[in-house]
């Protein structure tokens, strides 16, 4: 189920507040857990047995942990979390790995072709945090299977994030409260991501699908530059407002999610880029795989090391493909350069402009092989990025009216014009909501349901991984 699609929107949702709201307090969490588990299966319930199973799991680990002996902590825990690792190799690597090896050894055997569940990646990942911090005593052992398994799979951020680690909400999970003003702020949130997606990335959507659906040898050079910016553009306003969306139900049942997003396209290095950007997959490497393996305390040259791990799995995390694994070195390559030098360099005053040029270049460089179909692919649209000669697909060819006043609304909204206006960026996150606001919103709130009954919805990119 969508969040951007009429089912939800007309049907889901009113009927799981209204449920939510008539209950008594007590009840709410098995009230949320129900709808929870029926917006998963919506669209199938083949995979609700695997979430269910990776519930049992981590709730049976929790508890074997918190009654082991210390000399056998260690080890319950290696177990929980392999059983977690084993169900994500399974599901999303094993085909990967089989074709790659049938292809560099010339075997002859059939690859199964696995159908990968929706959100197992971040489901799994909250799981992990979960058993990990209980390890390390900054938690409480949850004992009820119903609060467990409504942090695990919370409706609002299931399948696409932000990736919510227990201690954030542990408190959340036993009381909360809803108030209007809490409410209103979390509709605001929602209307926000949604006006993101629907308005303004399933619009971009079109324009870049089509520039990476062609032949890159037939793109100009502007048009490839153009096809990166499309996507780059495409993919923040997707994913940020399907953020926004998830902190608005969030905070509509009483949750305070974390943000995931903070203009990143402002940043002047990529190592703020990643600090703006996924911001709660970024936590989760430093705090579970980064510091573990030592961080930046064991001298520059296991510094390095660790940055290229982490960011090699983090390109792993998003898929079983080589173009994520480059993308994640490709960003693993130039956080080692910033530390080599180049950061110092960049960050002297006159260097601002050429910092920011430069960081927006790699992004988009690093955009085209995320979103190419394969290396070979990025590698032709690379070459068409930096070649003299012009290919028939042009710019123009790429733009028609509605994907151009998205790419030039896009590229305003997506930081600049909240530097040059602070205001407005706090605004976005105020729950202040004045009159000249409202009237915004149910503006947005209306171009939106038109959109989404004209049938112009799209699954969230994310919801890939």
């Amino acid at each position: 189920m969508l969040f951007n699609s009429a089912v939800f929107l007309w049907r889901f949702l009113p009927l799981c507040l209204a449920a939510y709201c008539l209950v008594k307090p007590r009840a709410r969490n098995a009230v949320l857990l129900a709808m929870s588990l029926v917006f998963y299966a919506w669209g199938g319930p083949r995979y609700l047995l695997l979430l269910l199973g990776s519930i049992l799991w981590n709730w049976l680990g929790g508890l074997a942990l918190d009654k082991a002996a210390p000399r056998a902590r260690r080890a319950v825990l290696a177990v929980g979390l392999a059983g977690n690792l084993g169900l994500l190799f399974y599901f999303k690597y094993f085909s990967f790995l089989s074709q790659s090896l049938r292809e560099a050894v010339g075997g002859g055997w059939v690859v199964r072709d696995i159908v990968l569940p929706v959100g197992i990646s971040f489901y799994t990942f909250q799981a992990m945090s979960y058993l990990i911090d209980l390890y390390k005593g900054g938690i409480r052992v949850q004992k009820s299977l119903v609060s467990l398994a409504l942090y695990i799979s919370l409706f609002p951020q299931l399948v696409a994030g932000p990736i919510v680690r227990y201690a954030d909400i542990e408190t959340q999970l036993q009381a909360r409260t809803v108030d209007v003003r809490g409410f209103a702020y979390g509709a605001k949130r929602f209307i926000y991501g949604l006006a993101k997606k629907v308005l303004c990335a399933n619009t971009l959507a079109t324009a870049a699908d089509m520039a990476f659906g062609v032949d890159p040898a037939s793109l100009s050079t502007g048009a490839a530059w153009l096809a990166a910016a499309l996507y780059g553009l495409q993919i923040y306003f997707d994913f940020s407002g399907y953020s926004d969306m998830a902190v608005g139900l969030g905070r509509m049942f009483g949750f305070r999610f974390p943000e995931n997003f903070d203009y990143p396209y402002l940043s002047k290095s990529i190592q703020e880029f990643w600090r703006r950007w996924h911001i709660t997959l970024s936590t989760w490497f430093r705090e579970y795989v980064y510091i573990p393996l030592g961080g930046n305390r064991r001298g520059r040259a296991r510094t390095y090391r660790n940055l290229l791990i982490v960011f090699f799995l983090t390109g792993l995390w998003h898929g079983a493909n080589w173009t994520f694994l480059c993308w994640g070195l490709w960003h693993g390559a130039f956080l080692l350069a910033e530390r080599l030098g180049l950061k110092k360099l960049l960050s002297r005053q006159y260097a601002s402009p050429l910092a920011h040029m430069y960081t927006l270049t790699v992004c988009l460089l690093g955009w085209v092989l995320f979103r190419a179909d394969s290396l070979g692919h990025a590698a032709g649209i690379f070459a068409r990025m930096f070649s003299l000669s012009g290919g028939p697909v042009g710019a123009s060819a790429l733009l028609n009216g509605q994907a151009l006043c998205a790419l030039v609304l896009g590229a305003a909204l997506c930081g600049p014009i909240q530097r040059l206006c602070p205001a407005l960026a706090a605004r976005v996150r105020s729950e202040e909501i004045p009159v000249w606001e409202t009237v915004c919103l149910s503006v947005l709130l209306l171009l939106c349901l038109a959109c989404v009954a004209a049938g112009a919805y799209d699954a969230f990119i994310y919801f890939q991984f």
